[in-house]
C-alpha cells in the first residue's frame, strides 16, 4: 500500500539488472511543474549524475528524481557521463518533460559502467502516468547496504511532506548527504524553499557521520508542486526538520555493522561552528566509537577527541565538562560506582555524549554510530 504522500506525485520502481532480484531503479515525479532546491557533494570525484543535477539546480524547477542503486557510475569517464545523460533523457521523454526537470542520482560501487543494455530495456518498458507515489517502495529501491528502507510522511497544514533517504556507509557529508529526497504539495516560493532547505540540511544531514568518508554521489533535493496551496513557512521548516532528523537518526542507527546510535551534544562553544567541529571530532573518533560499542566508560577518549583540535586555542581543559547522558565524567574523577552506572548506560541502543566547553553559547548536535567488526566485514567484501 502506498504511504501517505502529497498530491500530484507518481512513482515507479523496477529491477534494471544492477541488483540480483530487488528493485534498483526508482523515479518519483510530479504531475505538474514544481519548485525545487538541491545540494550536492563537494567531492572532487563527483559522479556524472551529480554534475548533471548540479548544473540544472539553479533553475529551481525540478519535478522529481530518478535513481539507480548499486552502481555509482563514478570515475567512468566520458562513457559514464553519456550514460547518465541518456538515463535521465529517456525517463524524461517517457514523462514528457525536459530532462533538466529531473534530478538524477546514482549510488553504489565506484568505477564500473552501467549495464546499459538492460537499463535501456527496463526504461523503455515504462509508461506514463506512473502509479500513485509509493515512498516506501522508492526508499527500498534506492538502498545499497542499508538493512531497511528509510522514509517518513507528515502533514503540514493542508499539505503533506514526504521524505526518503539511503545511506549507511561512506558518510561524512559536506553539503547534504548520501541520497535523500523530499516531496510536498505545499506552495512555497523558490527563494524561501531554497533558504529553509539549506538551513535544515545544515542542522540534520550535515550533522551526520558514519565513517568520515565523503561520498562521490551525495545528493539532497526537495520538490514542491503547490497543489495543496500555501503553508506557514515556519511550520513547514519545522516539519522538514522533523522528517530530516528522523531520517538522519535512522541512517545513523543503521550504519554499516552498527549496533548503537551515538548522539553528541556540544554546548558552551564559541559559536555553533566550533560546537560542530568538536561534535564531529568526538563522533568520528574510532576510539570513542569502539568504547561505546564495548560499553567501556572510557571518558578519556572523549577528551582526547576534543583535545586533538589543536587550533581551537580557546578550549581550556579545566572548563570542559563531559557526561555520558546525565552521568558526569569530567572534570571531577568519577567514582567506581559512577563508572559502573555509565557502563550499564552504554549497553543501550542509543548513547548520548554531552560536552560543554564553557566558552560561550554556541551549540550543535551531531549523530553517528559505533564501530564494529560488522563494518569491517561489509566493506572488506563490498565489491565481491
Amino acid at each position: 500500500m502506498p504511504t501517505m504522500g502529497p498530491k500530484g506525485f507518481r512513482s515507479v520502481t523496477r529491477n534494471m539488472g544492477l541488483k540480483d532480484v530487488e528493485d534498483d531503479f526508482a523515479a518519483v515525479v510530479s504531475e505538474v511543474p514544481a519548485r525545487s532546491a538541491a545540494v550536492f557533494t563537494r567531492s572532487r570525484f563527483a559522479g556524472p549524475s551529480v554534475v548533471l543535477s548540479r548544473e540544472a539546480a539553479p533553475r529551481q524547477q525540478s519535478r522529481g528524481m530518478v535513481v539507480l542503486s548499486r552502481n555509482a557510475n563514478v570515475a567512468t569517464g566520458s562513457t559514464g557521463a553519456a550514460n547518465a545523460a541518456e538515463v535521465r533523457r529517456r525517463v524524461a521523454e517517457i514523462v514528457g518533460i525536459d530532462p533538466e526537470e529531473l534530478v538524477i542520482g546514482s549510488t553504489g560501487v565506484i568505477g564500473r559502467p552501467y549495464p546499459m543494455e538492460s537499463i535501456r530495456a527496463g526504461i523503455d518498458a515504462l509508461s506514463w502516468p506512473f502509479p500513485e507515489a509509493d515512498y516506501a517502495a522508492a526508499a527500498a529501491a534506492i538502498m545499497t547496504t542499508d538493512t531497511r528502507p528509510k522514509y517518513l510522511s507528515v502533514r503540514v497544514g493542508d499539505a503533506v511532506l514526504a521524505g526518503i533517504a539511503k545511506g549507511v556507509g561512506m558518510i561524512e557529508p559536506n553539503m547534504a548527504t548520501l541520497l535523500t529526497f523530499f516531496f510536498t504539495d505545499a506552495d512555497i516560493p523558490a527563494a524561501e524553499l531554497d533558504a529553509l532547505f539549506r538551513r535544515v540540511m545544515d542542522r540534520t544531514f550535515n550533522a551526520l557521520s558514519i565513517d568520515t568518508d565523503t561520498s562521490t554521489s551525495d545528493t539532497a533535493a526537495i520538490f514542491a508542486n503547490g497543489l495543496a496551496g500555501p503553508v506557514d513557512l515556519a511550520e513547514f521548516e519545522q516539519a522538514l526538520y522533523t522528517v530530516a532528523l528522523h531520517l538522519v537518526r535512522d541512517i545513523a542507527s543503521d550504519g554499516e555493522g552498527a549496533s548503537k546510535l551515538i548522539e553528541v551534544q556540544v554546548t558552551g562553544a564559541r559559536d555553533d561552528a566550533q560546537a560542530k567541529r568538536v561534535g564531529k571530532s568526538v563522533v568520528n573518533s574510532p576510539l570513542v566509537k569502539t568504547a561505546v560499542h564495548g560499553a567501556d566508560p572510557n571518558w578519556g577518549r572523549v577528551v582526547m577527541a576534543i583535545g586533538k583540535l589543536e587550533d581551537e586555542t580557546d578550549i581550556e581543559p579545566p572548563r570542559v565538562r563531559v557526561w555520558f547522558d546525565d552521568l558526569p565524567m569530567h572534570p571531577e574523577e568519577p567514582s567506581d560506582a559512577l563508572l559502573e552506572q555509565a557502563a550499564r548506560y552504554l549497553t543501550g541502543e542509543e548513547v548520548v555524549i554531552r560536552v560543554d566547553l564553557g566558552i560561550g553559547d554556541g551549540a550543535f548536535t551531531v549523530y553517528g554510530c559505533d564501530l564494529t567488526e560488522g563494518y569491517v566485514k561489509i566493506n572488506a567484501d563490498y565489491t565481491t
